[in-house]
């Protein structure tokens, strides 16, 4: 399932090109599946909800890239990848966006001021990218 967008990151050593493995992918959805859902647990504040929501959008995206047989260690390039790989919306890869960049900010400033609207948002994305996931099916024979 190589694209060609992905494969310039290739090129670029922003992404490696490694075969998919359907365990490996049906563990990061079940991750994503499981922290989506304690994500929503509306009983726990709203720091790790986020963190909860955050990693489960990346587990997902992470799912995905690994289906069409890329792989990233950098978190910002997962989700960049979801344009090409889920053909994800641009409004909703901004939300992302905004996810990582506060992620950021709390592991490694200590800023952890998370606002209502952008673990809502966040929620939504990461249950769209969840869905989008489910749709790819099982791994292709090669």
């Amino acid at each position: 399932m190589p694209l060609t967008q992905l494969d310039n990151l290739v090129r670029a050593g922003q992404l490696k090109a490694e075969p998919p493995a359907q365990s490996e992918i049906d563990g990061l959805v079940r991750s994503g599946h499981v922290r989506l859902l304690d994500a929503g647990n509306a009983s726990l504040n709203i720091e790790s909800r986020f963190d909860l929501a955050y990693n489960a959008a990346h587990a997902l995206s992470l799912a995905a890239l690994r289906w069409h047989g890329y792989r990233s260690e950098n978190r910002y390039i997962v989700f960049q990848s979801l344009a090409h790989t889920l053909k994800l919306p641009p409004e909703q890869w901004r939300v992302l966006d905004r996810a990582h960049k506060q992620r950021n900010l709390a592991e490694y400033e200590g800023h952890t001021d998370v606002d209502e609207e952008l673990l809502a948002a966040l929620l939504r994305v990461a249950a769209e990218v969840e869905s989008l996931v489910a749709g790819l099916g099982p791994v292709p024979k090669a």
